[in-house]
């Protein structure tokens, strides 16, 4: 397979506890330079929803299944995991995308 065909895409959407969205922010501000530089990885960008403070959707792509598994068990992301329940007001939601539009 080609690494386009292998390449991982995804939006992870994680939405703050009440009064957890500056903690959560803080910590999901953590995992970007670290990530970034992970071997696999090809993006990491944080957002927030605008008018929607607290809702974060981290837009992730890895170059396979195995860099993203890789990602999953660092020590800075397994941290951030064990937080999660205090931070989330739900479950980690992670949306696969599919590209279909040509590249650059």
């Amino acid at each position: 397979m080609t690494m386009k065909a292998d390449k991982l895409v995804s939006i992870a959407v994680l939405k703050a506890r009440a009064g957890m969205g500056e903690a959560l922010r803080r910590e999901l501000l953590k995992l970007i330079e670290p990530t970034r530089r992970e071997p696999g990885n090809l993006d990491y960008v944080l957002f927030e929803l605008k008018g929607e403070p607290g809702s974060f959707y981290m837009r992730e792509a890895f170059t396979s299944q195995a860099a993203l598994d890789a990602h999953c068990a660092t020590d800075y992301f397994q941290a951030f995991a064990r937080q999660a329940d205090e931070l989330l007001a739900e479950p980690l939601r992670l949306i696969f995308l599919e590209e279909v539009s040509p590249s650059p």
